[in-house]
């Protein structure tokens, strides 16, 4: 069983500001970095780092050789990356003293991927394979549909949501990763309780994780319902921090934990990601996260 992730791949412009710019208003920045990202990138490097075959299909520029190089060294199979015309997709992010983020995206290459280019990489796959998918790409329905066909299990994170979104083929996902702002704009519930059940009642057979900040996650699967509580960590930065959760949640499930070990896991993972700054850089491997739950049982 392999987990192939059409994602996107981003550079990361970071800006960290004591807070963030308001309209007509121009403030100076304490400290600038440049690092990979995308919720692509992140998700499969938190997906190698958690032990999992990953697989990364997705489009870069001729500016992008830091981003497969980041791939390939953490462990993640890039033999499905193309390069595009365009140039690599970028996001400028401001992170204020909080830790918390605001980011611009701009899609770049990522929004080159063609239909043909799908189904070229879907020939390599079978049933009973994962393909992950966020919302930063071109196409995402037609692979959404195409993986569905054969027999693969379908993940979706969709973030960012757009209009189009209730158009796709929503019923073809296996599971969805949401938070609760995204939940919220799929559902029109506020509630994070009322969010999950919604959720389930439109996607009965899909396995629901949703992601409520400082309260944790809520997970459906069937009539279950699961609950994890954060861990409390100093919060530096969280801009991977649902990237990293998605990752090893995934990985969970791929090598059939029990959805409670899977949560735990991605939870603590999430956690470890909050406490260092960086996206892709601050994903902790297998090992550290083995050690934080020894330490936090």
């Amino acid at each position: 069983m392999r987990v192939l992730n059409l994602g996107s791949l981003n550079i990361d412009k970071t800006y960290t500001v004591e807070r963030f710019v308001q309209e007509g208003q121009t403030i100076n920045a304490v400290a600038y970095s440049s690092c990979c990202g995308g919720k692509g990138l992140n998700q499969s490097v938190a997906l190698a780092k958690a032990g999992m075959q990953v697989y990364h299909a997705g489009m870069i520029g001729q500016d992008g050789g830091m981003l497969r190089r980041k791939l390939e060294e953490s462990g993640v199979c890039t033999e499905y990356l193309a390069v595009a015309q365009e140039e690599s997709g970028h996001a400028l992010i401001q992170l204020d003293a909080q830790g918390r983020n605001c980011i611009i995206c701009y899609g770049g290459a990522n929004h080159a991927i063609t239909t043909e280019y799908i189904d070229a990489v879907l020939c390599g796959f079978a049933a009973g394979d994962y393909l992950l998918l966020q919302n930063e790409t071109t196409n995402v329905p037609y692979a959404m549909q195409r993986a569905a066909e054969k027999g693969m299990h379908v993940v979706f994170n969709p973030s960012p949501i757009t209009p189009e979104l209730r158009e796709y083929p929503l019923r073809s996902v296996s599971c969805f990763l949401v938070n609760e702002v995204e939940g919220e704009a799929l559902t029109g519930e506020r509630e994070y309780e009322a969010i999950l059940a919604e959720l389930h009642r439109t996607y009965p057979g899909a396995i629901i994780v949703l992601t409520v900040g400082d309260s944790g996650v809520l997970c459906q699967q069937g009539e279950k319902v699961y609950r994890h509580g954060v861990y409390d960590v100093p919060v530096v930065d969280t801009t991977a921090a649902g990237d990293t959760f998605c990752g090893y949640f995934i990985a969970g499930l791929a090598m059939g934990q029990a959805l409670e070990q899977a949560l735990r896991c991605a939870s603590a993972a999430s956690s470890i990601s909050v406490s260092r700054a960086g996206a892709s850089d601050s994903i902790p491997c297998r090992q550290e996260v083995e050690t934080f739950l020894s330490l936090h049982c």
